[in-house]
């Protein structure tokens, strides 16, 4: 059997893998705070029927090797941390991130989580937390009138009896945020390429700053990502003719013996 049979077969399948991972791209377009993710690819192992520098004849060494490569292969997904269009709704509970940096949530199971997305709630015991009603930490004493959430974290309310300070927003970095783990639900989670969150004040150290009212759409481009399904799809078309001519050449080959 023609080895272009199995080699366009991964070329087919790693095609159709940035189809779904364009699809989910698409599917996020208005979510708050997602991250567009990208495939990284390497090829696969060489056949190698003769070693580059090898002797090619008596006293002459070949200047280039001969080797047939079998295809490629998916080396990793990478999320792309570029930052998303701010878009205004006036919501006091609304916060964006301008910058670098994510929220360290807390889920109803106990663990930490990380997240970009800044649509906040106050549940019923008043305190803050996101949609999924993982919370953050802060807490919101009854009778508020109104929230001030600074661009360095700080969260005050003014009640009846005046202003006061309940407690601040810090943001976490990571050295390597691309090694963090989607969860869904709009969460993120520490692994080991991620490297350990350093949490720090928005807007000191590298850390983004925050703006109220304000919240960070998907990074995701429409005409981007439609251009890269176009590229995909004529990719595995043409990863599929390469099939279709394999089968074409062994079909000639056995007729040659009627």
């Amino acid at each position: 059997m023609l080895r272009a049979f199995s080699t366009a077969a991964t070329g087919m399948m790693a095609q159709q893998m940035i189809v779904d991972t364009i699809a989910n791209n698409l599917a996020n377009m208005n979510t708050t705070g997602f991250k567009r993710s990208q495939v990284d690819f390497q090829d696969l192992m060489y056949v190698k029927l003769r070693e580059a520098g090898a002797e090619a004849a008596a006293g002459v060494v070949a200047p280039t090797g001969l080797e047939i490569g079998s295809g490629v292969k998916a080396a990793g997904t990478t999320k792309v941390y570029t930052q998303g269009e701010q878009e205004k709704t006036d919501r006091s509970l609304d916060v964006s991130i301008q910058g670098e940096g994510f929220f360290q949530v807390t889920t109803p199971a106990g663990e930490i989580r990380y997240t970009r997305g800044g649509n906040f709630n106050i549940n019923a015991d008043g305190n803050l937390v996101t949609s999924n009603g993982d919370t953050l930490g802060i807490t919101i004493p009854a009778g508020t009138k109104s929230i001030s959430i600074a661009a360095d974290g700080t969260v005050s309310v003014t009640t009846s009896t005046g202003t006061s300070n309940v407690g601040s927003l810090q943001l976490v970095r990571f050295m390597n945020p691309a090694g963090l783990s989607s969860q869904g639900d709009n969460l993120l989670s520490e692994t080991a390429a991620s490297g350990s969150p350093t949490a720090g004040t928005p807007g000191q150290d590298g850390l983004g700053t925050l703006q109220q009212g304000f919240l960070e759409r998907s990074n995701v481009q429409m005409v981007t990502e439609l251009v890269n399904l176009i590229k995909a799809q004529r990719a595995y078309e043409i990863n599929s003719r390469a099939i279709r001519a394999g089968d074409d050449m062994l079909t000639t080959a056995n007729q040659l013996v009627r």
